[in-house]
């Protein structure tokens, strides 16, 4: 029971209207059981709730009595979960026989009435009288004793916090109950840095499964609402992500943690609190997406925590940027804080970078298990062979000493963060899985090989993610370029039409004011590509010749060389020229071939495809296709140096149509870093501003997302099973009396 003892000598200043309401907001508002001790013998807060009286006991019993249940003076009101200790005149009596009853303690009455109660209320406050008597120094003493428990607590930093009171939770670790910063030494540098009054900013940029949400976002909420209660804001990248964190992350630590549980009431109806709100004594704890401006604007705050600042979108609606708006809240707090937290995206365009760049770039250093010197964790020094990983290590650069997992791992108690910067004020953190306690290296190398094999099929996105997501860094885009001449110097000879490789075949089209440009590209398994033939359809556009003259050529069939004849499996025209109708109609009338029109669409973020529309003047299926990851994709392809998956084979014969001029249209353009209102991106621009000829790469990428569309199955047909379906067919076509 935590009791309030409202004490003021000069009267009339609202002392029994401030218990009264107090009282009822607590009862009616918080769902708190509330005893009031009416200590002023006038009896106003008796009257006010109606239960003054002399003909019951009151206070003046309880002070007087030798043995007495206070039970017995307490009243009930017409307010639910109120209760009120009366008072009247006899008060006056009470006093004087109290000062003159030297038998017993006079100053400790009222607290030893109130003890065995302690545990039946929430709340006791105390009306007391504008003057000094011994009911009043029984309130002094009460007042006393709580100082006692108010005082300050003693310095705690949020590890010591953790360690002390932090429980986690069965739905959020594998292993549920006391929080132990021992498991993961590296956090508590970074947890203690939160809570320095000294700092203002905290940067964690670091790998994944490392601790991230507990450590650096959980575990301050749980410090400040427990140990130093103040407004607080969660940042995530959006409103649905901040709602998963609060369902599963947030209010399961505040239920199992015991000094947490009771701070926020979740069950009264007019408590204030919901799934992003939670509203505790000293403060509450408000979650916003970063793609809500209305939520970032208007909330002054002291604590903010920003989680995954690389994935918040570049401007919050037309505000600008979130974690510059939401920052702006801070600013009426002295001891404001805010911490951000992420794992890295792209060089450049990456948040966490900008943030830890500006900051005191520390890295993780453990003692070497040899000779002790302090010592990165760096994916340089890691030594393994891909055929046996039983036996992985990492070579201290000071000795050259090559020391197992284990031993450096048993060195990290030791560990401690080193600044390149140490004078900066900003604290910024950097971390990689090779530091992580919870992931074994064997794990973070197996990921790499397979990362890197994919690299060398032309798949960079395995890497990517390795990269950023175990190494903690951001991932350098190499402004992707591809030289026209190495390109033309590696065409080969096919010596048939179609190489035996080649299980279907897709086409792209493009539509010029004076010309079609066609390529037919066939495709084997792993996306192992080979030009077929690129031609140029000349003609007026405004008749109709040239479209029969088109329509005749993605009609054609081609034979390999082992005898199969292939037709078109699918084709994508683009119908952003001038001439977009008559390919609507060219299309409609041939949806069932897979004639497909297109419409291009720029942006990173845009999709390589979606489901067709409909929605034009001919109701044929419309696809928007996103080019710039279409020109992305064909351009890893067009990288990768050895046969087989996603590899790009060229013909070398004349009449094919791969000259000099078509591998220089197909390596027009290049990957560069601009800016856009401030904020860094990637877009696809002409090599050579004099050159504009690119045709042959938008007609690859279209019949790339033909193939893509299409989705067939690349997989080399059963030889056994091929035969035996060519014989079944033979024998029921004899039996029928067909002509084959």
């Amino acid at each position: 029971m935590k009791i309030i003892s409202i004490i003021n000598l000069k009267g009339g200043v609202a002392k029994t209207l401030t218990a009264d309401n107090m009282a009822h907001v607590l009862a009616v508002f918080h769902n708190k059981r509330v005893l009031i001790v009416d200590n002023d013998k006038q009896g106003n807060t008796s009257k006010m709730f109606g239960v003054h009286s002399y003909d019951d006991k009151s206070i003046s019993d309880v002070l007087t009595a030798r043995r007495m249940d206070i039970h017995e003076a307490i009243k009930k009101t017409r307010f639910e979960g109120i209760d009120v200790l009366p008072a009247n005149m006899t008060l006056i009596r009470a006093n004087l026989e109290v000062m003159m009853d030297s038998t017993r303690p006079q100053q400790t009455r009222l607290r030893a009435a109130l003890d065995p109660i302690a545990g039946e209320y929430d709340y006791c406050l105390i009306d007391n009288a504008p003057d000094i008597n011994i009911s009043t120094i029984n309130a002094l003493e009460l007042f006393s004793r709580i100082f006692a428990v108010l005082a300050p607590p003693p310095d705690m930093t949020i590890s010591e916090w953790a360690d002390e009171y932090r429980r986690l939770s069965s739905e959020s670790s594998a292993e549920p109950g006391r929080w132990r910063t021992s498991k993961a030494p590296y956090q508590r540098e970074i947890m203690d840095a939160i809570c320095d009054v000294s700092i203002q900013k905290v940067v964690v940029m670091s790998a994944a499964q490392i601790g991230k949400t507990d450590g650096f976002i959980l575990n301050p909420i749980g410090y400040f609402m427990h140990y130093d209660p103040s407004p607080i804001m969660v940042l995530q990248p959006t409103i649905q992500m901040g709602e998963a964190f609060s369902k599963d992350r947030l209010s399961p630590m505040l239920r199992d943690t015991p000094v947490l549980r009771d701070r926020v009431n979740d069950k009264a109806r007019n408590s204030g609190n919901t799934i992003l709100q939670k509203i505790f004594p000293g403060g509450h704890v408000t979650i916003v997406g970063a793609n809500s401006p209305s939520s970032l604007a208007s909330r002054p705050i002291r604590i903010l925590l920003a989680d995954e600042i690389d994935r918040y979108p570049a401007t919050a609606g037309n505000e600008g940027d979130p974690l510059l708006l939401a920052g702006k809240r801070l600013t009426t707090f002295w001891n404001k804080k805010e911490v951000d937290v992420s794992t890295p995206t792209i060089k450049g365009l990456s948040r966490i970078e900008v943030e830890y760049e500006h900051s005191t770039q520390e890295e993780w250093n453990v003692p070497c298990p040899a000779c002790g010197a302090l010592t990165p964790l760096e994916w340089a020094n890691i030594i393994f062979d891909r055929n046996n990983l039983d036996e992985i290590g990492c070579a201290c650069p000071h000795c050259g000493v090559v020391s197992s997992e284990t031993e450096w791992k048993e060195m990290f108690k030791n560990g401690k963060f080193v600044a390149a910067f140490p004078e900066r004020k900003v604290r910024g953190f950097h971390l990689n899985a090779l530091a992580s306690m919870f992931v074994e290296w064997r794990e973070i190398v197996q990921k790499f090989i397979t990362a890197n094999d994919e690299k060398k099929k032309g798949n960079i996105e395995l890497l990517k993610v390795w990269t950023n997501t175990e190494m903690g860094q951001t991932w350098e885009e190499e402004g992707e370029q591809i030289e026209t001449d190495d390109l033309y110097k590696r065409r080969e000879k096919y010596n048939c039409e179609v190489p035996e490789e080649v299980l279907v075949l897709t086409a792209g089209v493009d539509v010029q004011d004076d010309r079609f440009e066609v390529e037919v590209v066939g495709w084997g398994v792993d996306k192992e590509s080979w030009g077929i033939k690129y031609q140029a359809i000349y003609g007026d556009l405004k008749l109709k010749p040239i479209w029969n003259e088109l329509d005749a050529f993605l009609s054609q069939t081609f034979t390999t060389a082992d005898g199969r004849r292939l037709k078109i499996i699918c084709t994508c025209v683009d119908s952003g020229g001038h001439f977009t109708n008559q390919v609507y109609r060219f299309c409609k009338e041939r949806t069932a071939r897979r004639v497909f029109a297109i419409k291009g669409k720029g942006g990173a973020d845009v999709p390589y495809f979606n489901r067709p529309s409909t929605a034009n003047s001919v109701k044929t299926p419309l696809f928007t296709i996103g080019v710039d990851t279409g020109k992305a994709i064909l351009y890893q392809r067009l990288a990768v140096q050895e046969e087989g998956p996603n590899y790009c084979h060229f013909p070398k014969d004349k009449d094919r149509g791969y000259t000099q001029e078509y591998f220089r249209g197909l390596t027009a353009e290049k990957m560069v870093m601009t800016y856009k209102k401030g904020k860094a991106q990637y877009v696809w621009t002409l090599k050579d501003g004099g050159y504009k000829r690119n045709e042959p790469l938008d007609i690859r990428n279209y019949a790339t997302v033909a193939l893509e569309i299409a989705n067939p199955v690349l997989k080399k047909p059963d030889p056994a099973a091929s035969a035996a379906t060519q014989k079944k067919r033979g024998r029921r076509s004899r039996t029928n009396g067909g002509i084959l």
